[in-house]
């Protein structure tokens, strides 16, 4: 089958990476997504250990559409008869940039009737209870090219079913998995987060240490279709928990800290429920008291700024004294992401490097800071 992995503008090289490790064929990068192929074990398997990605699509069709006569018949042209059953119930998400069909709404009503029409031809009925398992279709509409996918994560992927509560502004598990592997941290290095909150970063380090899947907690739409067959999806967390390192094994330096008592009994309680409570030291500490007996490592973080919190002054005071202290850790790399353009005056340094990501629909710059080379 033809596949798709979303992924937010940014992180695209590492949702490819990821599958590249994952032995998905033909991997095409483009903007917000990776294409690439595979079989229903590859869905499997992809859903449970992607961690940068956002969903994961089967592409049923791609076509010109300049009217609606286009979309309806390229729609009703595809065998969706392959995967949905007679019970199916398929709803119609659906976007549209730079297109002649600009009405979303529409769009998403005549590909519903498309499919309606195709499934009676086979199916030889004329109403559908839609009762059964979901499948949920996307019309997309792109400079008058229409997508048509079925998502098979339900959910997004970032849902690694941990994150049962979050501080302010969280970030999302999948940016947090990007932000680590950009900064090249590997999981015998010491890591430091001085602004943990509900405790994301640290928590998803742990996890790539201990060799966690991201989705081995959570369930996925595709395991409720016929069409994958029986079991597949739990035969892949079978092989997944096999992998798993103890706390011994990993041997993981991670430290968490945050100002706030309730983001820290948070942070330990999401580390609890993802498996390595025993792996991330959590601390109530002031970020100006953050100190390591370790001569070098990775400090990555996302603290507070003013467009997510609301306070761009004190969040400026905040970088001018983060730069002064981070001074102290001379010989480590910092990792620091923020929708603020005035970081780097406030924080008195220069990036060796600057990489745009999105926190939701947030644009941030994710500033590099690299060890000095002596």
């Amino acid at each position: 089958m033809d596949l798709i992995a979303s992924a937010a503008f940014g992180v695209e090289s590492c949702a490819a990476f990821e599958l590249k490790t994952l032995h998905a064929e033909n991997i095409v990068i483009q903007n917000g997504r990776i294409d690439f192929t595979g079989d229903f074990e590859t869905v499997a398997r992809v859903n449970l250990w992607l961690r940068c990605a956002d969903r994961v699509f089967i592409k049923m069709g791609e076509f010109r559409a300049e009217s609606f006569e286009d979309l309806f018949q390229g729609t009703k042209a595809i065998p969706w008869e392959e995967f949905l059953p007679e019970d199916a119930c398929f709803p119609v998400s659906g976007k549209s940039v730079k297109s002649v069909l600009h009405s979303v709404p529409d769009c998403q009503a005549i590909v519903k009737k498309a499919v309606v029409e195709r499934l009676k031809s086979v199916y030889h009925r004329n109403w559908f209870e839609e009762t059964g398992a979901v499948y949920k279709i996307e019309v997309a509409l792109l400079n008058d090219t229409a997508l048509l996918t079925l998502d098979t994560s339900g959910t997004g992927l970032h849902k690694r079913g941990y994150r049962e509560t979050a501080g302010k502004a969280p970030i999302k598990e999948t940016l947090a998995c990007a932000m680590l592997d950009l900064s090249r941290w590997k999981p015998d290095r010491a890591l430091l987060d001085p602004f943990c909150g509900s405790g994301t970063i640290p928590i998803e380090a742990a996890m790539i240490g201990k060799n966690i899947a991201p989705g081995l907690n959570r369930s996925f739409a595709f395991e409720k279709w016929a069409c994958c067959g029986a079991g597949l999806a739990e035969r892949a967390r079978e092989a997944a928990r096999s992998v798993i390192r103890s706390d011994e094994e990993a041997g993981l330096r991670i430290y968490a800290s945050d100002i706030d008592y309730f983001a820290i009994r948070q942070a330990k309680e999401n580390a609890r429920l993802a498996g390595v409570e025993g792996c991330i030291h959590f601390q109530k500490l002031d970020y100006t008291k953050t100190a390591s007996r370790y001569r070098q490592g990775f400090l990555i973080t996302n603290p507070p700024y003013g467009e997510r919190l609301e306070d761009a002054a004190g969040a400026r005071a905040l970088y001018r004294g983060m730069g002064a202290h981070f001074k102290t850790f001379e010989d480590w790399s910092y990792f620091i992401i923020t929708s603020d353009k005035s970081f780097e005056k406030e924080f008195g340094r220069k990036a060796d490097k600057r990489r745009k990501l999105y926190n939701g629909r947030l644009e941030c710059c994710y500033y590099q800071y690299f060890k000095k080379e002596r």
